[in-house]
């Protein structure tokens, strides 16, 4: 898109705009991951946590049925750390992965050429519309997948409520705007209500798009998505908009095309939109109770016992940086939604 003049974009636009614009958006140009990029996602501080995750997928698969053709569909691949080490896991369970197709979807041409060079010759299929897939049962990891998709924010003033946009003129310079908008009218297209005791509302259209569209797949052909994202459950939203750049917050209105802009999912919103589907559940806990209950420092305990001390103190600070409350551990949430007549609830017991 080429800012010609001074130009009014609805905020989510503006986002689309600065991650994704095929000249200039952030993940369009560059590799954000890791030491030398803005951010470290939680495939890149331990192996293990892909580990944990591929073992999982297993168990879920074989509580569907242990199908004989499955999909396995990473949302957002990033630089392709999570897919290389889940299938270099299942490898070992020729039982589940010979029935594996393994797809991406990825929105970046540049990180998907990153993630093919990660992965080396894997027989995995990428795909821009998840609705082409074939109609085997579908598993979707979502790993810091959502928080990327634009959002659109709402404001309470005393007039009524508002949308943020922002104007943008031809030098790149930003600044926020606000429209009067019919709040009802928004809710009629999502056909739930989302204002009641708000005073703001951030939500994405795109998210749910993503949600109908895998809720619809798994409906149709079973399965489930698994969401792993920093976010919160209560019901009482708060605006989460930031920008990061070089592991540090940004302002959202500089630095644009060379910062991210991410928010923190509401996941009792998502909860809501999946009530909508009547066969359908979904269960959310924290990052900390899904990786301990899914055994992850039993492992690390069994990965330690014959390496040098520096190399186990080093695994268990990444392990700790994964699960502590201050850390991750809280901040982050893990989301499933699977049909309702499924009852598995691997590492979403609750204490």
């Amino acid at each position: 898109m080429k800012i010609n003049r001074s130009t009014n974009l609805p905020l989510d636009k503006f986002i689309e705009w600065a991650l994704y614009d095929k000249n200039s958006g952030y993940y369009m140009k560059k590799n954000p991951f890791g030491r030398d990029g803005d951010f470290i996602t939680a495939p890149n501080i331990t192996r293990l946590f892909s580990e944990i995750i591929a073992i999982w997928v297993i168990t879920f698969w074989k509580s569907i049925g242990s199908p004989k053709k499955f999909n396995l569909l990473e949302l957002g691949a990033g630089n392709g750390e999570m897919m290389k080490v889940v299938i270099d896991t299942l490898k070992n369970f020729p039982e589940c992965f010979n029935t594996c197709r393994f797809i991406i979807h990825e929105k970046s041409n540049f990180l998907i050429n990153q993630q093919r060079k990660n992965l080396n010759s894997e027989k995995i299929l990428w795909v821009k519309n998840i609705n082409k897939i074939n109609a085997y049962p579908t598993l979707c990891l979502a790993n810091e997948f959502f928080d990327a998709i634009p959002i659109k924010q709402f404001f309470k003033r005393k007039e009524g409520w508002v949308e943020r946009f922002v104007e943008l003129n031809s030098s790149k310079k930003a600044k926020f705007k606000e429209q009067k908008i019919n709040i009802k009218k928004i809710e009629q297209i999502l056909n739930f209500e989302i204002s009641k005791n708000q005073n703001i509302i951030e939500y994405s259209p795109e998210a749910f798009k993503y949600l109908k569209t895998i809720c619809d797949i798994i409906q149709k052909n079973d399965g489930g998505i698994l969401i792993i994202d920093y976010g919160y459950v209560k019901s009482k939203m708060s605006e989460t908009l930031q920008a990061i750049n070089k592991h540090k917050y940004s302002n959202i209105l500089e630095n644009i095309g060379d910062s991210d802009i991410t928010h923190n999912i509401n996941f009792s919103l998502f909860q809501k939109f999946i009530n909508q589907f009547g066969n359908l559940s979904s269960i959310v806990t924290s990052q900390k109770k899904f990786l301990t209950s899914m055994g992850i420092l039993q492992r690390a305990e069994i990965l330690s016992r014959n390496i040098p001390f520096s190399k186990k103190a080093d695994l268990f600070y990444r392990i700790r940086r994964l699960i502590d409350e201050k850390q991750m551990g809280e901040l982050f949430k893990v989301m499933l939604i699977k049909n309702m007549k499924n009852k598995f609830k691997t590492g979403f017991q609750i204490d």
